[in-house]
C-alpha cells in the first residue's frame, strides 16, 4: 500500500493547471511548467528503477482497489478544471499569453487525464471502466481512439500499416498528420467491418463512431450554451493540445522499430523490441507507468501498477517529456535516435 501512495504525486499535474486559471499572470503556464520543465529536470535527477514486483507483490497490488480509485478520480478532476478554465475564459479580462498558457496548461491535462488515464482505462474488460475511458476522451475529442488503439495499433505496431508507428526518418509534425488521419479512418474501417458481421449497416446508432461523433458534438453544443459560443474554440484548443502531446508520445514510443515479416506471410509476434521505454521514476508516476510500454503491448490487460521492466526493451536517451521536446527538434532527434534504431534492430534480427 505504502508504495503505491507514490502515484499520487501525479495529481501535481492537474493541481498545476487548476493554479494556473485561479492565479493567472505567469502562473498561467504552470502546467507547462511541470510538464515540460519539472519533470524532465526530475527524471534527469532522479535514479532509473529497473525492479519488477514479485508474483506475491504483483496479486496484492492487483487486489488492491486503492490503485484503480486513484485513476476514476481523475474523471472529476478533469471535468472540474475544465469547468473552472471556460468560465474564467468567459469571464474575461485576460491578457492574450494568460490565455495561451491557460489554454496550453488544460490541454495538456487533457492529454495525460483525458487520454493517457483513458488508455489505462480503455484496455480494462469492465464496461463501466471502458465507459469511464470513453467519457475521458470526450474532453480531447478523440473518442475514436478508443477503436482504433485497442482493435487497430495493438494488432499492428511495430508495422507500417499502423498510422501510430513512427517511420524511421519521420519528423514528428509529418508522423502528426499521418496519425491523426490515419487513426480517424481506420476507426471509422474498423467499426464497419464488425458491423458488417453482425449484417448491421453502417449508418446506424450501433456504430460507435456515429454514437461518438453525436456525444462530441453534443458537448460542444453544451459548453456554447452554457459559456457562449465563442468557448466551443476553446474546448477545441483545449483538445488539440491534448492530441498533439498523445501523438507526439505515441511518435516516440515506436520509432523506427519494425516488426519482421515471417515467411507465412505474417508478422512476428511483439516482443520488447517493439517499444521504446524509460525507467526514469518521475516520468513513470506521472503517467501511470506508461514508460514501461514493451510490457503494455505484451499483454494489453496487463494493469499499471505492476507492469514490468524487460531487460531487451530498448532505452529512451532521456524521460518520455524530455523525448517529446527532443523530437520536435528533428535534426537533434535524429542524430540521436537513428542509431539507436539500427542497433536495435541488428540486435533483434540476429
Amino acid at each position: 500500500m505504502w508504495k503505491g501512495l507514490k502515484y499520487l504525486i501525479a495529481y501535481i499535474a492537474p493541481a498545476s493547471a487548476y493554479l494556473g486559471v485561479y492565479l493567472q499572470g505567469a502562473w498561467s503556464f504552470s502546467g507547462v511548467y511541470v510538464a515540460f520543465v519539472l519533470i524532465p529536470i526530475l527524471d534527469m535527477l532522479a535514479p532509473q528503477s529497473d525492479a519488477n514486483y514479485a508474483p506475491e507483490e504483483e496479486k496484492e497490488r492487483l487486489s488492491n482497489p486503492f490503485f484503480d480509485i486513484l485513476l476514476y478520480a481523475n474523471i472529476p478532476i478533469l471535468f472540474v478544471l475544465a469547468a473552472c478554465y471556460f468560465n474564467t475564459i468567459a469571464a474575461g479580462g485576460l491578457a492574450a499569453y494568460e490565455i495561451l498558457g491557460m489554454t496550453l496548461s488544460v490541454g495538456i491535462i487533457v492529454g495525460t487525464i483525458g487520454i493517457n488515464v483513458a488508455h489505462e482505462l480503455g484496455h480494462r474488460s469492465n464496461r463501466a471502466e471502458q465507459a469511464m475511458a470513453k467519457l475521458l476522451l470526450l474532453t480531447a475529442l478523440y473518442m475514436h481512439f478508443f477503436i482504433e488503439h485497442n482493435r487497430g495499433h495493438h494488432k499492428n505496431v511495430a508495422t507500417d500499416a499502423d498510422p501510430a508507428s513512427a517511420r524511421l526518418g519521420e519528423t514528428a509534425y509529418a508522423f502528426w498528420l499521418r496519425s491523426i488521419s490515419g487513426s480517424y479512418r481506420n476507426a471509422w474501417r474498423l467499426e464497419k467491418e464488425r458491423l458488417a458481421k453482425k449484417d448491421v449497416q453502417c449508418w446506424s446508432w450501433k456504430n460507435e463512431m456515429v454514437r461518438f461523433t453525436f456525444y462530441q458534438l453534443a458537448y460542444l453544443l453544451l459548453i456554447g450554451l452554457i459559456w457562449g459560443w465563442q468557448m466551443a474554440g476553446f474546448a477545441l484548443a483545449i483538445a488539440a493540445v491534448g492530441v498533439l502531446l498523445l501523438e507526439s508520445v505515441n511518435y516516440i514510443e515506436h520509432y523506427g522499430l519494425r516488426r519482421r515479416m515471417l515467411p507465412d506471410g505474417r508478422y512476428e509476434r511483439v516482443s520488447p523490441f517493439h517499444s521504446w521505454n524509460s525507467d526514469h521514476e518521475p516520468g513513470r508516476i506521472f503517467l501511470y507507468e506508461l514508460t514501461r510500454h514493451s510490457d503494455h503491448h505484451y499483454k494489453a490487460s496487463r494493469k499499471y501498477q505492476v507492469l514490468r521492466h524487460f531487460d531487451d526493451s530498448p532505452q529512451m536517451p532521456a524521460g518520455y517529456p524530455a523525448s517529446i521536446l527532443l523530437a520536435l527538434v528533428p535534426p537533434a532527434w535524429f542524430h540521436i535516435m537513428n542509431e539507436k534504431v539500427k542497433a536495435v534492430m541488428a540486435a533483434n534480427n540476429q
